[in-house]
């Protein structure tokens, strides 16, 4: 960049034109315009006070060069062209000349390019062109960068502050979540001298997509289900609200399992529009016939071990809830439950485990567990199950989907 000789009254007069900027940039600043205004102000802001006619600002966005400033006379429209790899590459973090880059046609109109260093990385380049000569220097270059990083600080206010807004609205609505999930689960399971119930739950996030519930029809039967509802957060704990108020309404009516099957499965089609869905397995067991009726609506089949070792999966039922405005061929199973037999239900995120060879861990993983440890007190043998997959998983703790196990040992 060449260098003039200026009199004290030049100096004196581009003194007074940089505080002007400085003023003018500042003022835009304190009244809160948005980012595309302050850039505009900061183009508008160059050319009045300190008469630069072209200039072309790249800024560094999530990691990718964008020009959201590219004005002047013979100009293109810097907007559709990439920063090239040549600029990042040649640039030294001082000005230079652009003529000394080798760049394209494009370019011969800009002659300076000024690199804005914030926090040791450069973040922005300024290229400026048909500037006046008095303020051809390396001190008006150095006012640029620092008006640059005026600007570019105010934005990066603005988007912290954005995040901030994000990060605690987001906070708010896994609160809710948590506290709407947190009312859904049963307080107290079924402990008697016929069934023991227990379930363990592990979110894969902070509110998760699982669901389970356990309720007393009358005294001798119990309802209990498991369900993964589509999506995560306030729109999956919703959906699960919704889920459990109408089944809880239909117990109250007394109905048979088939109509509570097909009436929540018109309810989530309503309320979703076929958008949203859930895998859910229903069974009530009486205590006096010792028979479990049951409904599974696409989820993973239950896995019933009677005393004598053989295992029944629990497969009658129909597709999953809300896809179709009705269940199509929807049957209700029944099973004839032994003394000392347990029944393990659990959601795919206790089979959808892989180790190192992309092997999964699968049903089959869950067998081998329940084959050494099915007698087990169940909170005990629920650890086992986790442990198994802990250690199994490449990922150790981390999960891909949540996991909900609920075990009933009948006595």
């Amino acid at each position: 960049m060449p260098h003039s000789a200026l009199t004290p009254e030049k100096r004196l007069f581009l003194k007074d034109r940089e505080l002007g900027a400085l003023l003018e940039i500042t003022q835009a600043i304190n009244q809160d315009h948005g980012e595309g205004a302050l850039y505009k102000i900061f183009h508008f802001t160059l050319l009045g006070q300190l008469n630069i006619r072209r200039l072309v600002l790249y800024v560094k966005e999530e990691g990718q060069w964008q020009c959201v400033v590219s004005f002047g006379a013979g100009l293109p429209d810097f907007r559709r062209i990439d920063l090239p790899e040549e600029v990042v590459r040649g640039c030294m973090g001082q000005p230079c000349a652009v003529a000394e880059l080798p760049l394209g046609a494009e370019w011969e109109l800009l002659e300076t390019m000024i690199p804005v260093v914030r926090n040791d990385e450069i973040v922005t380049y300024v290229f400026i062109g048909n500037i006046h000569e008095d303020y051809a220097s390396g001190e008006a270059a150095k006012f640029l960068e620092t008006l640059s990083n005026i600007l570019l600080g105010a934005i990066e206010n603005r988007r912290l502050g954005r995040q901030r807004v994000a990060a605690a609205a987001m906070r708010k609505e896994i609160e809710i979540a948590q506290e709407v999930q947190a009312m859904l689960f049963p307080r107290k399971l079924p402990n008697d001298a016929h069934v023991a119930v227990a379930a363990s739950y592990v979110p894969h996030t902070a509110v998760g997509g699982d669901y389970y519930d356990v309720v007393d029809i009358d005294a001798n039967r119990f309802l209990f289900c498991v369900a993964d509802v589509s999506g995560k957060g306030v729109a999956a704990s919703l959906l699960m609200s919704n889920f459990q108020a109408g089944l809880r309404t239909l117990l109250r009516q007394q109905v048979d399992l088939a109509t509570i099957a097909q009436e929540l499965n018109n309810l989530i089609f309503r309320n979703s529009g076929g958008d949203k869905f859930i895998t859910v397995f229903f069974g009530i067991y009486d205590r006096t016939t010792r028979r479990l009726q049951y409904v599974n609506a696409g989820h993973n089949d239950p896995l019933l071990v009677q005393d004598c070792g053989s295992v029944l999966r629990l497969k009658e039922g129909s597709i999953m809830l809300g896809v179709m405005d009705e269940l199509p061929l929807l049957k209700v199973g029944e099973v004839y439950i032994e003394g000392r037999a347990l029944l393990l239900n659990y959601t795919d995120g206790l089979t959808e485990v892989f180790d190192a060879a992309q092997e999964e861990f699968g049903e089959e993983g869950i067998l081998r567990i329940l084959a050494q440890n099915r007698y087990l007190p169940l909170k005990q043998l629920h650890e086992e199950l986790l442990t198994a997959i802990r250690s199994f998983n490449i990922n150790g703790n981390r999960f891909a989907d949540d996991i909900t196990i609920l075990s009933c040992r009948f006595k």
